[in-house]
């Protein structure tokens, strides 16, 4: 028989507004303290002895998603400057590689041709710029946190992390001159370091003790590090992080900083990369706002998606040269649309929204004579209703249609400024990763690759729908399932896995998976509940999820759970509940209120111990968050109110599902004592809990494709036990 590590209790003594509180398992956050490595690493031998058993399905399932991968694979070239860029993938090998061919001709915007050839070996004139496995090399971990190509294409700088700690260096080589590397070498820093437009400068953020990103910094290429970088702003407000990029015009630099609720954007030309830069709007608590450059009739314009009075967003457009003047609407407040954003280029622009818990796009083309409406449509704008109107007008907003009951569609990588067409990405839980370019002109949408799922995949032995649970208080909570139609008959309980995040704003949407096919292949019903907090259904939807309505979220989710058991779907011994990160709080919370519901649990680095991590303003991203949960420290009330959800502080007697947690040493967002601590208390009241830790990676789990697939394949090993399903699929 065996048992579980004994973990020793030290007990440590918190107190706030009066109450305290008795930590046993505290000791567990001294990372460098040898007895903690040597418990961490008990905890692994035990969850290996556990779940030896599944070793076998697990090898089956890694080899299932390995076997349904293309390994060896070319991305869709995206066109740049003079250049295709596009990376590849090798059989065999862990990372990609970040390569470019020449164009043809000036006017040549048909992406090249995804032959099996250029799938081997690359594109004619192929320049490797990165091979990831190079730099991988003699490292547990490796990730890419920026990558950079000068505009006259002749420079490239890159950033790498080899701990998981989200600290990157930067380097710098040439592409012209046989690849010799500057003396450029810049360590510490946080991803997104890119040229500016004359390719001399790079700029580059760093991050503060708590791991926020606060200061931005301008390196002359060529400089020995540190020598003359230039401190180009600084945040001192601990609640906001800060980035810098380009407009797609490059032709402004931009300095974005952002807490949870507030932003503000800076802008300077391009052409004075040196110069001072100009605030866009003044913060304002509360209001968040994104900056788009656009030129209109030869004018500079700013188009700005905000929520200041308006809890949706809005569209308007104002002068570049005076952006805090005159305001133009261009999309008003919609209480039915989430407007998220907007793409501005030479010809058309792009607007991206949500409407009834969907994703959408809807494109126009920008006049030519810049003789704006006044409804705003002359500047893409649509009708004073906020709804995206099909008419034939070019400069109208036109909404792009798609025929499934279920999908995601969003643009991604448009970098080019006078590109004719505009690049989207589109899925659903049964149609593969899908990449379109879409003519504005003729409207048409011209499909260039869709995901290759290898051996036998037909998409019609999948369905996907849309059901809704009524929530206590009448709310409606939509949830999205995916399952096959010769294993499953709706009406007959089956196994199956629900998904849960609610926090952020972050929308779960439909898309596909590879490693997913191996639970549907098993007769498992795979599905999403989007409950509150999340941002399926705007705005408001996210806010009656935080805060002091953060019990929203887990009360949503046990009643999808109730829903899915009262209408069939499956029932209590066969429902598995997974969620990562907030999401793995949400499956904490969840073990408290409902654990009579579920079989099992799989919590991925999950933020179990909230209130110890927000009253501690010393620790990574502590006050950022207090805009997401409140603030414990200073506020009684909230202090009350996380402390009667706190899964950790909530565990009771009573009969827990099984659960698994599953986190990272080096994970910077949520630290791995969160998980340890909870499975340590879990045991105080008999709960079957198993800790697996990973000794080298990040919140996201290990690097490399290969490694991730395993990392899949023992979860998905354990939920297929946990719901109990044919191990053995068909």
């Amino acid at each position: 028989m065996l048992t579980p590590p004994i973990t020793p209790k030290k007990p440590t003594e918190r107190i706030h507004h009066g109450d305290v509180h008795i930590d046993d398992y505290e000791w567990l956050r001294e990372k460098d303290d040898p007895a903690v490595v040597a418990h961490l690493h008990e905890e692994n031998a035990y969850t290996n002895a556990r779940t030896e058993h599944l070793s076998l399905l697990q090898e089956q399932i890694f080899e299932e998603i390995k076997g349904r991968t293309r390994e060896t694979d070319l991305s869709v070239p995206t066109r740049e400057g003079d250049w295709w860029y596009y990376t590849r993938t090798v059989e065999g090998k862990q990372y990609g590689i970040h390569c470019r061919a020449p164009i043809a001709a000036a006017d040549d915007w048909e992406p090249p041709a995804l032959d099996e050839d250029a799938q081997r070996n690359g594109l004619p004139g192929e320049q490797i710029l990165l091979d990831d496995n190079e730099h991988a090399e003699g490292h547990e971990f490796y990730s890419l946190g920026s990558f950079d190509v000068s505009a006259d294409g002749t420079r490239l700088l890159w950033a790498v992390d080899t701990k998981g700690d989200e600290r990157y260096t930067i380097r710098v080589r040439s592409l012209v001159d046989d690849g010799v590397e500057f003396p450029d070498e810049i360590e510490d820093t946080a991803s997104g370091a890119l040229f500016d437009q004359s390719g001399e400068y790079i700029f580059y953020t760093t991050v503060d003790d708590a791991w926020r990103p606060d200061t931005v910094w301008r390196h002359r290429v060529g400089a020995a590090p540190g020598t003359d970088d230039v401190q180009v702003f600084h945040e001192p407000d601990e609640r906001y992080w800060i980035g810098v990029g380009l407009t797609r015009s490059r032709d402004f630099l931009v300095i974005e900083a952002g807490s949870n609720i507030t932003s503000e954007a800076w802008l300077l030309r391009s052409s004075d990369p040196t110069g001072e830069f100009a605030v866009v709007w003044p913060r304002k608590e509360g209001v968040e706002y994104d900056v788009e450059h656009a030129v209109v009739g030869g004018r500079d314009r700013l188009l700005i998606v905000h929520n200041d009075e308006a809890v949706n967003f809005e569209l308007v457009s104002v002068s570049a040269d005076d952006p805090q003047g005159a305001r133009r609407v261009l999309l008003p407040h919609n209480p039915q649309v989430r407007l998220e954003g907007v793409d501005a280029f030479r010809d058309f622009v792009a607007v991206e929204y949500r409407r009834d818990g969907l994703t959408r796009v809807a494109v126009a083309c920008v006049p030519e004579k810049g003789g704006a409406r006044e409804d705003g449509a002359g500047e893409g704008g649509a009708g004073k209703d906020g709804a995206a109107h099909d008419t034939a007008g070019d400069d109208t907003l036109h909404e792009l249609h798609f025929d499934e009951e279920l999908f995601t569609v969003g643009a991604g990588g448009n970098p080019e400024w006078t590109q004719p067409t505009l690049r989207l990405g589109y899925g659903s839980f049964v149609t593969p990763s899908t990449v379109y370019d879409y003519d504005v002109r003729t409207r048409e949408l011209r499909l260039r690759k869709q995901q290759a799922v290898l051996g036998e995949f037909d998409p019609a032995l999948f369905e996907q729908k849309r059901e809704w649970a009524t929530a206590k208080d009448g709310t409606r909570i939509p949830i999205s399932l995916v399952y096959r139609r010769d294993l499953v008959t709706p009406g007959e309980p089956a196994p199956l896995v629900l998904y849960g995040y609610g926090s952020y704003e972050a929308s779960m949407d439909p898309s596909f998976g590879i490693p997913r096919l191996s639970l549907l292949d098993r007769g498992i019903v795979f599905a999403i509940a989007h409950v509150r907090g999340g941002g399926e259904l705007g705005r408001l939807w996210y806010e009656h999820g935080k805060k002091l309505h953060k019990k929203n979220t887990f009360t949503d989710f046990v009643d999808s759970a109730r829903h899915l058991i009262d209408t069939g779907w499956t029932s209590p011994d066969r429902l598995a509940a997974q969620g990562g990160s907030a999401g793995g709080l949400l499956m904490g919370a969840v073990a408290n209120l409902a654990p009579k519901y579920f079989s099992g649990i799989l919590a991925e680095v999950p933020f179990v111990d909230p209130l110890t991590s927000i009253l501690d303003p010393s620790l990574p991203l502590t006050v950022i968050e207090w805009d997401e949960w409140g603030d414990p420290l200073h506020d009684e009330e909230v202090y009350a109110y996380m402390k009667s959800y706190s899964p950790i502080e909530n565990v009771h007697e009573t009969h827990y599902p099984r659960i698994l947690a599953v986190t990272s040493l080096n994970d910077t967002r949520v630290l791995y004592v969160e998980p340890a601590k909870w499975v340590a208390k879990l045991r105080e009241v008999g709960a079957d809990a198993l800790l697996k830790i990973e000794m080298a990676a990040g919140h996201g789990g290990v690097s490399g494709r290969y490694s991730a697939w395993r990392e899949r394949a023992f979860a998905y090993a354990w939920l297929v036990d946990a719901v109990g399903a044919h191990p053995s699929g068909e």
